[in-house]
C-alpha cells in the first residue's frame, strides 16, 4: 500500500510496524519517526486506528487470557483476506499482520 505522497518512510515499512508503535517496542526516535509519517498520511493513520481498535478489543474480550496459537493463526488468515471498500472507489487490504495478546499490569 502507498498514499502516493513522498514520506521519509514508505507506507508499507510504516503498516509493517504498526504492532511495533502499539505495543512500545521500539526507541525513541524510531517511535519518533514512525508517528513522523502518521501525523503526514491519513491512510496509514486509518489502518493504525483499526489496528490500536483491535488491540483493545483483544484485551477486552480475552480478559487476560492468552489466545492459542492456533487461534492466532486462523484469525491472521481471516485478516489477510479481510479487503475493505471505500465509497470513493479505493480499498484497503491489510498486507502484513501480528497478532500478540499481553495481560496488562496495574
Amino acid at each position: 500500500m502507498s498514499c502516493g505522497q513522498p514520506h521519509e518512510m514508505d507506507c508499507r515499512e510504516m503498516l509493517a510496524e504498526v504492532w511495533t508503535l502499539l505495543d512500545h517496542e521500539c526507541d525513541e526516535d524510531y517511535r519518533h519517526k514512525l508517528e513522523q509519517h502518521l501525523d503526514e498520511c491519513s491512510p496509514c493513520l486509518e489502518q493504525y486506528g483499526l489496528e490500536e481498535k483491535l488491540k483493545l478489543l483483544f484485551a477486552r474480550k480475552c480478559g487476560g487470557d492468552h489466545a492459542s496459537v492456533d487461534f492466532r493463526e486462523r484469525l491472521r488468515a481471516a485478516i489477510r483476506e479481510a479487503v475493505v471498500r471505500r465509497p470513493d472507489g479505493t480499498t484497503v487490504e491489510i498486507v502484513q499482520t501480528a497478532i500478540e495478546v499481553r495481560r496488562e499490569q496495574g
